[in-house]
């Protein structure tokens, strides 16, 4: 099969949905080494703050930084309206700086549908209004403060006069945005900000047809601000089940996703559950579809006997 860049998405919300809270986050650490030493590219890290109540994405990724060496450490995907960016500028790269270069912020506008989404915008003092400007601003401001340079900014939400930030990112072409870009959306604002802004796309719930329009929408979009489509990574977020017994893993998978998020939201666009062959083939359409890089998170309560089948039987497939 076609070689992908192979990401693990890290539960920083799944310890925390059955029993009692972890002392530490020893079984982070665990897993994300575990994944640096399987070769794989990349771990990643959820974010909300209390409309699913996880561990903060940054300071995870800081911690890791210091206890790995090679994989990509990236966020799938951070809220960033929900904070201010002048802050977030100045944790992001220093997290970079911490971990060499090495991070990646997969990013979207964050959803304002239900109650608990609700709550969390108030919560943090921000608006639900707005906030795709908001997000649009908070990445060029972030971009803008990487620069090292003295750096102005007028928008409608922020205001910057000869700001000046330390440190800068490690890479000269600054931390890199996989922005939130999604065909069931249908948002011209969307495509247009991954084409304009990103260095590239990240999605969850399209099928792998959908999936590759949203490529072609973006790559011709980006062409237009004469961008090189082909520059922009096109990554894909799925979820699925390791266990080879389908009903048992069905019944798992549903748990924890209901868990997760209160309910089954997205019913059979998540999966497949139920088995190494069926994961890899699901796997291969999105490969087959444009994905360059794939995170994978596991619904499922025994994460480390998931990735452990994962590593064994998935993996080397599309090594």
């Amino acid at each position: 099969m076609t070689k992908v860049k192979l990401g693990i998405l890290l539960p920083t919300r799944g310890l925390l949905l059955r029993g009692e809270q972890p002392p530490n986050i020893d079984r982070i650490i665990s897993l994300a080494n575990t994944v640096e030493q399987a070769g794989l590219d990349s771990v990643w890290v959820g974010d909300s703050l209390m409309a699913k109540p996880r561990m903060e994405p940054l300071a995870i990724l800081g911690a890791l930084a210091a206890r790995t060496s090679r994989v990509r450490l990236g966020t799938a995907v951070l809220l960033p309206a929900l904070r201010h960016p002048v802050l977030m500028a100045q944790t992001m790269a220093t997290v970079d700086l911490i971990s060499g270069g090495r991070l990646v912020i997969g990013a979207g506008v964050g959803g304002a549908f239900n109650d608990d989404q609700k709550r969390e915008w108030k919560a943090a003092g921000v608006p639900t209004k707005g906030r795709g400007r908001r997000f649009e601003e908070i990445v060029k401001i972030i971009q803008g403060l990487g620069s090292g340079k003295s750096f102005d900014f007028h928008g409608r939400d922020y205001d910057l006069d000869s700001a000046l930030m330390r440190p800068v990112p490690t890479n000269p072409n600054g931390i890199p945005f996989l922005l939130g870009t999604h065909y069931r959306a249908q948002s011209p604002a969307q495509i247009r900000r991954a084409a304009q802004l990103g260095a590239g796309i990240i999605s969850i719930s399209d099928s792998p047809d959908e999936f590759a329009q949203i490529i072609q929408q973006v790559n011709e979009k980006a062409a237009e601000f004469d961008r090189e489509p082909a520059s922009l990574e096109k990554t894909f977020y799925m979820t699925v089940n390791m266990n080879p017994d389908l009903k048992a893993a069905e019944a798992d998978a549903v748990e924890w996703l209901t868990g997760y998020y209160g309910s089954d939201i997205w019913g059979t666009r998540w999966g497949p559950f139920g088995g190494a062959e069926r994961v890899a083939e699901r796997m291969q359409e999105y490969v087959s579809a444009g994905a360059e890089t794939l995170v994978v998170r596991f619904a499922s309560f025994e994460p480390e006997k998931q990735l452990e089948t994962f590593l064994e039987q998935v993996a080397p497939i599309f090594a």
